[in-house]
């Protein structure tokens, strides 16, 4: 039984992915076509009105032939047709997506970025909203891991996306001076909206968890398991800046989920430190002496405006080589 609705599911799904494309195809159909006639013809504002009007007369009930959306249809061809690694990627995503990600991000990576999470991660249109806010896409180039150094080359691209450089976590009722066990009750009171800004593919595992060495006792502050990665996710929580001993404690933590929790076919734990504040540099060296797989990001509580992070990026062709693994 469990298994035909699992079939009439995934048929469903499918159906729904087959017409948004062919939606989106025929949308950059007519974005091609207006174009090109404002071009051979010089069609102007008028003329755009009058064939929003003829199709709404001759499709009556179907939606999306306004003024409006012819407008949209003819930049959306214009500003995809452009860059052929945009093209293949246009009939992924819902034309209402698409329209959130044209007018909110003008540089094509960032486009690129933003449309191959909503497809790989299924955000709806609220998340993809929340994630270009939060300038996810900046946060998540800079971050600070090592894991190129110590995680197996099939996942070590896919777990640097997987951790930014900074968190918002504006949803929380506390003012700036809290205690960690504060912050951890808050975000626990919260998790849904924790694991959206985490990223989403993360699932509650337990916070306070405990783990018992030689009759000694130890608790993680939040565990979460990625569910893309196939691995444990330890996330420690600081009220105060970075300092190295938090990744010694880290270590700690990851080689005792590596012997004592980890599956046999999962992939090893990794630890992502959240702390108020933390100096790049001295971030760089203690993860450099670090054996386990390690993040550390800076969390806030109130939405603040951010500076220009996008001179601070990788190289373009950088960015282009991480978001194929995308």
């Amino acid at each position: 039984m469990s298994e035909i609705k699992e079939r009439i599911r995934r048929a469903q799904y499918d159906a729904l992915k087959t017409v948004n494309k062919e939606l989106i195809k025929l949308y950059w159909d007519i974005g091609k076509m207006i174009v090109a006639r404002q071009k051979d013809e010089g069609w102007g504002k008028a003329v755009i009105e009058r064939l929003a009007n003829d199709l709404q007369n001759e499709f009556i009930g179907m939606q999306g032939f306004s003024v409006q959306n012819l407008w949209y249809m003819r930049q959306f061809y214009i500003e995809y047709s452009k860059n052929e690694k945009l093209q293949p990627l246009v009939g992924e995503i819902s034309w209402t997506k698409h329209l959130i990600i044209m007018g909110r991000c003008k540089d094509d990576l960032e486009r690129e970025f933003y449309i191959r999470m909503t497809r790989k991660f299924g955000w709806t249109k609220n998340v993809l909203i929340h994630q270009i806010e939060n300038k996810t896409y900046e946060k998540t180039l800079l971050n600070q891991t090592n894991f190129d150094k110590v995680l197996p080359e099939k996942i070590k691209n896919q777990a640097k996306l997987a951790v930014k450089d900074e968190y918002t976590f504006d949803f929380l009722e506390l003012g700036e001076e809290h205690s960690e066990l504060e912050l951890e009750r808050a975000m626990i009171s919260k998790i849904n909206h924790f694991l959206i800004e985490m990223g989403g593919v993360f699932t509650f595992v337990g916070n306070q968890f405990r783990l018992e060495i030689n009759g000694k006792e130890f608790f993680i502050d939040i565990l979460l398991y990625h569910r893309r990665l196939k691995c444990l996710v330890a996330i420690e929580l600081k009220i105060d800046e970075f300092k190295p001993e938090h990744a010694g404690k880290m270590q700690f933590y990851l080689a005792a989920l590596d012997d004592l929790v980890k599956m046999k076919d999962e992939n090893p734990s990794i630890g992502i430190i959240l702390c108020k504040d933390k100096d790049r540099t001295i971030v760089e060296y203690a993860l450099k002496v670090s054996k386990k797989p390690i993040g550390v990001a800076t969390y806030k509580i109130t939405t603040q405006l951010t500076g220009n992070l996008k001179k601070e990026l990788p190289s373009p062709e950088q960015v282009a080589r991480l978001m194929e693994e995308i």
